[in-house]
């Protein structure tokens, strides 16, 4: 299936002010029906959005034509949007006068009234959160899952809640007082403190109070890490004149569980029962019919087996892509595993199960990655870095000596512990990434993303601060100068680029960066394709596109949402200019994407490595991988 742009969000109305009605739906099930009960056949040729109704009606001169309130406090209209993604998805007024208002409670999303400008004095004891509520339709949550979404230029706030809501304001000063109020009880149930200046200085630290003040930031550094992509020559990113084309559909042997893609000939699909092996080309990825079975719980491993057998989540490529590291989930659910299988992909055997020791005691990892961008291309890698919750480590695979292990005589291999440091409790790691040079990125529990410089795993030259949700995935791109960091609700960019007190730019891998940090960009889905993507698919595994020499540039960023696969333009992203951060409140967020639709739920979205990039394209071909099913897209300049 192809690519699409964001949805138009432009307001329009289904009737004509005079003969609008309430407009009352619960469940998305209604949404069709009530589409068939207003026929595009039984009504005038309506105007495009909701400033037009208002010129009209006032050249009109109607003494109707505004039914607000003066009275009524927090006075609102609210819009309601119904049909989805079909030809016929549009606004309707729910509520052509109606009224917010935000409640301090522990009830949450269950409908019950409740006093619109008190607290609840019924939940004593219990956790309280700061819910909007508007009429009686909407009570829930402030959170960053409501996705709200500003235009100031329109007085106007988008958010989902059990459906795409919007509330228009009657004037600046309503609209102004909403997005204050919001962002405070956002802060509030965030990071459960009071949205003080005293409160954001504890939360973010005086260097990085410009996260929590944006419009006070210094973002010269963005505009000058742009300087590369005006150089004489440069590869132009995706842009709205240019196509995702799909050109190859693979069908998979086995659920797939991963995608490891190689930089080489080959490309690897990991499954239920065993590895598919494909081609690399230019256009994509494509089947050699070639299959690697293994079985784990069997073995073709002469040793004795005390790992885990299930189903591999995690796959490394490592000594010029023939070697391949498997590790399983000890819990279904978790990451952790106890050890990793060794695959020797050119015998297709599995060579060896090395167990994670240190100190003579077997511990656990959440993940694995290569020590570098591009390790898993030397040929004679023996290394790779280890994250546990508490843990940042480098394993080896040859013993304390240098050598490498004879493992026919070895009947329990143990990996060798040769560098990192275990943290005694708090950091709760739970993704990694490495540079070029092999510096380190690790997302956080709470949000925090730390940098540590090639020499040391034990302190962090550089810790953002977290925003309030989880990093669950972290890219870094092969320079060092980038982080995208993934939650469940958004995506967030990050700049390292700092000025040393010598005037050398530098990033937060090589020195501290002191207070003169940028704000961070976020990238989301509008409130309409959040609801589209479903209540329960969150983001997963953002990356960017794959270089691995020098001097090269990533030129676009790729993120996993159920069954969406969402690119962004990253060139766009950098510019502050662009007319997506106009008119915006708080940080800078970014909605300008491309979407690929697929059937099934996608395991993960990739670009191939740079070198497969052809002249006409301005990127290497992008891999999606369904369960069943993987596809590759190039990008084309439409015909």
């Amino acid at each position: 299936m192809g690519a699409s742009h964001s949805r138009r969000e432009d307001l329009e109305i289904s009737d004509s002010e005079e003969e609008d009605e309430d407009y009352q739906t619960e469940e998305e099930d209604n949404y069709e029906d009530a589409e068939g009960e207003r026929s595009s056949e039984r009504r005038p040729k309506t105007p495009s959005s909701i400033d037009d109704v208002e010129a009209k009606l006032k050249a009109l001169k109607l003494k109707y034509s505004t039914p607000h309130n003066p009275n009524l406090r927090n006075a609102v209209k609210l819009y309601l949007h119904i049909g989805g993604n079909t030809p016929k998805a549009k606004w309707v007024t729910s509520e052509k006068l109606t009224s917010y208002s935000f409640v301090k409670t522990s009830r949450i999303g269950d409908g019950e009234e409740g006093d619109e400008d008190e607290e609840d004095d019924d939940d004593e004891g219990k956790d309280s959160w700061w819910a909007l509520k508007v009429s009686s339709k909407i009570r829930q949550k402030v959170s960053s899952e409501l996705q709200l979404k500003t235009f100031a230029d329109q007085r106007r706030v988008d958010f989902v809640a059990k459906g795409v809501w919007a509330m228009k304001f009657f004037n600046d000063e309503d609209y102004k007082v909403f997005v204050t109020k919001y962002q405070e009880c956002l802060f509030e149930n965030t990071h459960r403190v009071e949205a003080t200046d005293a409160n954001k200085l504890k939360v973010y630290g005086k260097d990085f109070i410009g996260w929590a003040n944006p419009e006070a930031a210094d973002d010269s550094i963005w505009e000058d890490a742009e300087d590369f992509l005006k150089s004489p020559g440069s590869v132009t990113p995706l842009r709205t004149n240019q196509d995702l084309r799909e050109e190859f559909e693979e069908a998979s042997n086995g659920g797939i569980q991963s995608l490891a893609l190689g930089a080489l000939d080959n490309s690897f699909l990991v499954g239920d029962s065993g590895i598919q092996v494909v081609k690399n080309f230019t256009h994509g990825i494509h089947g050699k019919g070639v299959y690697v079975n293994f079985d784990l719980g069997n073995g073709n491993y002469s040793g004795g087996s005390s790992l885990t057998h299930s189903t591999p989540k995690k796959a490394l490529l490592m000594r010029a892509e023939t070697n391949m590291l498997l590790m399983s989930p000890i819990t279904e659910g978790k990451p952790h595993g106890k050890g990793l299988h060794h695959l020797d992909i050119e015998t297709g055997k599995i060579v060896t199960e090395w167990k994670f020791a240190k100190d003579g005691t077997d511990i656990s990892m959440r993940d694995i990655t290569n020590d570098g961008k591009g390790a898993q291309l030397d040929p004679t890698g023996s290394t790779f870095l280890g994250l546990d919750d508490n843990r940042l480590c480098r394993w080896d695979m040859r013993d304390k000596n240098g050598v490498v292990q004879n493992l026919a005589n070895c009947s329990d291999p143990t990996l060798s512990w040769t560098q990192g440091h275990q943290f005694s409790r708090g950091t709760n790691f739970q993704c990694f990434a490495t540079t070029g040079d092999g510096s380190i990125v690790v997302g956080s529990l709470d949000g925090k993303i730390r940098l540590y410089s090639i020499n040391s795993m034990r302190q962090a030259r550089t810790a953002f601060p977290g925003l309030g949700s989880p990093v669950t995935h972290v890219d870094v791109t092969f320079d060092g100068k980038w982080i995208l960091g993934t939650t469940d609700t958004y995506l967030v960019l990050i700049c390292t680029l700092f000025i040393d007190k010598d005037g050398k730019t530098k990033t937060g891998f090589n020195g501290r960066m002191g207070n003169r940090i940028s704000a961070p960009r976020l990238l989301k889905l509008t409130p309409l394709d959040s609801h589209l993507a479903g209540l329960n698919n969150k983001f997963h595994n953002a990356q960017f596109s794959w270089v691995t020499e020098t001097g090269k540039q990533e030129r676009h960023l790729v993120a996993t949402v159920g069954k969406f696969s969402v690119i962004w333009n990253f060139q766009q992203v950098k510019d502050g200019s662009h007319e997506c951060y106009r008119n915006q409140e708080g940080l800078k967020s970014c909605y300008c994407y491309k979407i690929v639709l697929k059937d099934d739920s996608i395991v993960e979205s990739r670009f191939m490595h740079e070198k497969y990039a052809v002249t006409d394209s301005p990127e290497a071909p992008l891999v999606i991988a369904t369960p069943m099913k993987v596809s590759s897209f190039s990008i084309s300049s439409r015909r």
